[in-house]
């Protein structure tokens, strides 16, 4: 039986200086859609979720193998920068009682409609992550899979989640590691990465996203994201890269590339 999505129940002022750099990332992200070009379909349709629930998977083939999605049954699980609501209806679908905010009103509209056509409840709302309008402790579990990266003060935005977690409750974080594969390679075959004009775009290193993430009692993070085809890219460059390099990097060790991975995950404990 399929449960009700609430429309909108978390409330908050989010007033936001449209001159500000939290109000141009606002502006960006409304106006744009993630990996929008991967599928022909209008947004907001069945089939435009079915693409980019396929592609993004595809692309991060990683996720759900270190974020178990149905391992959170019960649970109160919030999503800062929950987008079009992709990888939060799975935590929905996996048993969850899932919440997303996210700072572009665009985004949420589709992830209603996301949520009503897989059929799960889920709570959204309009909310700026460095200021979340929910009291301490309030969930088991905050995930935000590359949203403090864009953000414009993302030690704030870390600060906030480690409020409103439990005690020994979990976040999980992932940023873009600056001594990445993908990072070097963006810049040596002269290939812009995606939203590279966002307003704003911070990469880490591994110290420094584990001095980030210093106010958890722990925090474990693993490297990921290792070169797959890409749907993206065309032309000689999209060749070059699809037909020897990626194939070309599966022939390295693994150990001895592995902290060259594009995306760091970090799981904390409160």
């Amino acid at each position: 039986m399929s449960l009700e999505t609430t429309k909108t129940s978390i409330t908050g002022q989010v007033e936001i200086d449209p001159a500000s750099l939290l109000g141009k990332i606002q502006k960006y992200w409304n106006e744009r859609i993630h990996d929008l070009e991967m599928t022909s379909h209008p947004p907001g349709t069945r089939e435009f979720f079915r693409d980019l629930d396929e592609y993004r998977f595809d692309k991060l083939r990683y996720l759900p193998r270190v974020v178990d999605f149905s391992g959170y049954r019960g649970k109160r699980l919030l999503e800062v920068g929950c987008g079009i609501g992709t990888d939060l209806v799975r935590f929905a679908s996996g048993g969850a009682q899932a919440v997303g905010v996210d700072l572009s009103a665009t985004a949420l509209g589709l992830a209603r409609k996301n949520a009503d056509y897989s059929g799960v409840g889920l709570e959204l709302g309009l909310a700026n992550g460095e200021e979340l309008p929910f009291q301490d402790a309030s969930f088991d579990v905050v995930y935000a899979h590359g949203v403090l990266q864009y953000t414009a003060d993302p030690r704030r935005m870390v600060a906030e989640c480690h409020r409103v977690l439990k005690p020994d409750g979990q976040a999980i974080f992932m940023v873009y590691n600056r001594i990445s594969w993908l990072n070097a390679l963006s810049k040596l075959m002269q290939v812009s990465l995606e939203h590279e004009d966002a307003p704003n775009l911070r990469k880490y290193s591994i110290r420094e996203f584990r001095e980030l993430l210093a106010g958890f009692r722990q925090v474990r993070i693993v490297t990921e994201r290792f070169p797959v085809r890409s749907r993206l890219h065309r032309g000689w460059k999209g060749f070059l890269y699809n037909h020897l390099f990626v194939g070309s990097f599966r022939l390295l060790p693994r150990p001895m590339v592995r902290p060259f991975g594009w995306h760091l995950m970090a799981f904390c404990k409160r």
